[in-house]
């Protein structure tokens, strides 16, 4: 059972829910805004952790880098923050960093609508000969 769902991953799984209502509720800096937290990656020690996130119009790390100094400022205020929420003994050191996933995701979507397009016209060609 316990291989099943590690200490890390229970951890990460916490700080994901945790930083997601504090990054909405208690980051007043207004560049700050539309913030996502997508995955929250602990070391093994669980002395640091990797925070991914994306913002709505952002695609880029070159884009989102302002805001990843934002962030990352904000992060000595968000693990107190943590840390007053939690029983651990200690709150891991946060790092955050933009989750291109997204942006390629939708990049790949954008490809594979126009490959369809382009098959659907040779199929159409197709049945007019």
């Amino acid at each position: 059972m316990a291989k099943d769902y590690s200490r890390t991953q229970r951890v990460a799984d916490f700080l994901h829910e945790e930083l997601a209502r504090l990054v909405q509720h208690a980051v007043r800096d207004p560049r700050v805004t539309l913030v996502n937290i997508t995955a929250v990656s602990v070391s093994r020690d669980l002395s640091y952790a990797k925070v991914y996130y994306t913002q709505l119009g952002l695609d880029h790390a070159e884009q989102a880098a302002e805001l990843t100094a934002v962030l990352n400022r904000a992060a000595g205020f968000l693990r107190s923050q943590i840390a007053r929420a939690s029983t651990m003994r200690t709150t891991p050191r946060l790092s955050f960093v933009f989750d291109e996933s997204v942006g390629r995701g939708r990049d790949m979507e954008t490809l594979l609508r126009e490959v369809r397009a382009v098959d659907a016209a040779r199929q159409i060609a197709d049945e007019e000969e």
